[in-house]
């Protein structure tokens, strides 16, 4: 019997938090919360993956954080996508778009 994960593919969780910062800054869990809600619960990230993933992207210059208030006024560090993170998810999500072709045009053979 197969097993079902809810973990994100190795590899899409940069371009999954780059795509929900894209919609607007947000603390990590409001990340994480986020990319559950949209993927209709499919896809969940475990804070052990999401917080590591969160630093690199900003060392890499691809999100900037600050400090600020969270709505159950705890202090939380919010994040929002640089100029060079757009361009980042842009490369991303179009190199996501042909993987993607290509595993169904091999799944559609017969």
């Amino acid at each position: 019997m197969p097993v079902e994960t809810n973990d994100v593919l190795q590899g899409t969780l940069d371009m999954l938090i780059l795509k929900a910062l894209s919609l607007e800054p947000m603390h990590g869990w409001g990340v994480a919360q986020r990319i559950q809600q949209i993927s209709r619960n499919v896809l969940q990230v475990n804070q052990g993956s999401l917080y590591p993933a969160l630093h690199r992207l900003e060392d890499r210059g691809w999100i900037d954080a600050e400090w600020g208030t969270s709505e159950n006024n705890r202090k939380a560090k919010f994040y929002q996508l640089t100029k060079a993170g757009q361009r980042q998810l842009s490369n991303e999500a179009a190199s996501w778009r042909r993987f993607a072709t290509a595993i169904d045009a091999v799944m559609a053979t017969t």
